[in-house]
C-alpha cells in the first residue's frame, strides 16, 4: 500500500475519508479512487506550487467536491504546509457538505471552507486562483469552467463526466453540414461522437478565454472510463482566433453547448 501513497500522504487521512480501511487495507473501489485522486494531485501539482508561490493567499476551488476527497489531499499536501492559502469546496447535496465539515473539524483542516450549493450558484471569493472539477456530471463541467473564467483563476482542471447536452442537441439539429451529419446519424455515434465534441468545445472555450490548454489522459483506462483531463493555464486576455473557431464549429454542427451560451452568448449559434 505504502507505493500508492504520495510524498506527505498519511494514511491516517485515507483512514478518516474511508478510502483505507481501519487496518491499511485497500479494496479494488479505494484503490481506483486513490489512484485517481493522486495522479489528479501530481499533475496539479505545478499549477498550485506556482499560486502559492506567487500569491500570498491563494483562492483553490473544487465544484461538485462531493467528499471532498480531493480537498482534504490538497489540504494535507499543500496548503497546511505552505500555512497559506484556502480550499473552497461547493457541493449541491447537503448531507455530503455535513460530513466533510465534519471532518474538517475533526482534523483540523482549518483552511478548507465548504459551501452547499450548485455550481452554478455558488459564491466563492471574488478572486479565485485554481478551479478544479473531478467527475462533475454533464453540465456541472461548463459552469466549473464559468465559474473559473469568470473569477479570473489562474489554472482550472477538470475531469468530465457523463456529457449528454449535446448529444441531445445533435439529435435535434435541423441542418448540420453535410460533411460533419454521418458523424452522428447513429444514436451510438451520435453519443460517442457528442461527449468529444462536447470536450473539444471546452477545450475551444478555454483557449477564447486565454488560456493555454492541454488535454491528456487522467489515469488507466483500467480505473476509470470517464478519464479525460482539460488543463488550463491563464496565459493573455482573450483570443479571438480560438472564439471564432469555436463559434465556426458549433454553426457548423448545429449546437449550442452550454459552456458557449455561458461565456459567448452574443455569438452563440440556436441549435
Amino acid at each position: 500500500m505504502a507505493r500508492e501513497l504520495l510524498p506527505g500522504q498519511s494514511p491516517e487521512l485515507l483512514k478518516a475519508l474511508h478510502i483505507l480501511t481501519r487496518d491499511g487495507a485497500l479494496n479494488a473501489d479505494s484503490l481506483r479512487k486513490l489512484k485517481q485522486v493522486n495522479h489528479l494531485v501530481r499533475l496539479l501539482a505545478p499549477a498550485i506550487e506556482d499560486v502559492l508561490a506567487r500569491f500570498g493567499d491563494p483562492v483553490l476551488v473544487d465544484c461538485g467536491a462531493g467528499k471532498s476527497y480531493l480537498g482534504f489531499v490538497l489540504h494535507e499536501l499543500f496548503l497546511r504546509p505552505a500555512g497559506k492559502g484556502s480550499l473552497h469546496a461547493v457541493e449541491a447535496r447537503p448531507e455530503l457538505v455535513a460530513a466533510a465539515e465534519a471532518l474538517a473539524a475533526r482534523l483540523g483542516a482549518d483552511r478548507m471552507r465548504f459551501e452547499r450549493a450548485a455550481i452554478d450558484a455558488a459564491a466563492p471569493p471574488a478572486r479565485v486562483h485554481l478551479v478544479t472539477a473531478l467527475h462533475a456530471c454533464d453540465t456541472a463541467t461548463d459552469d466549473a469552467l464559468a465559474l473559473a473564467v469568470r473569477h479570473g483563476a489562474d489554472h482550472v482542471a477538470v475531469v468530465p463526466c457523463c456529457q449528454a447536452e449535446v448529444a441531445r442537441q445533435l439529435g435535434e439539429a435541423a441542418a448540420p453540414a453535410p460533411l460533419l451529419a454521418p458523424l452522428f446519424e447513429h444514436p451510438w455515434h451520435r453519443r460517442e461522437f457528442g461527449s468529444h465534441l462536447t470536450n473539444v468545445v471546452r477545450a475551444l472555450a478555454l483557449r477564447a478565454s486565454g488560456y493555454a490548454v492541454t488535454v491528456t489522459e487522467l489515469a488507466g483506462w483500467e480505473h476509470s472510463l470517464k478519464n479525460e483531463l482539460i488543463l488550463g493555464r491563464k496565459v493573455r486576455a482573450s483570443d479571438r482566433a480560438a472564439e471564432d473557431r469555436l463559434l465556426g464549429l458549433c454553426a457548423a454542427a448545429g449546437i449550442r453547448p452550454k459552456i458557449v451560451r455561458l461565456l459567448f452568448p452574443a455569438g452563440a449559434p440556436a441549435p
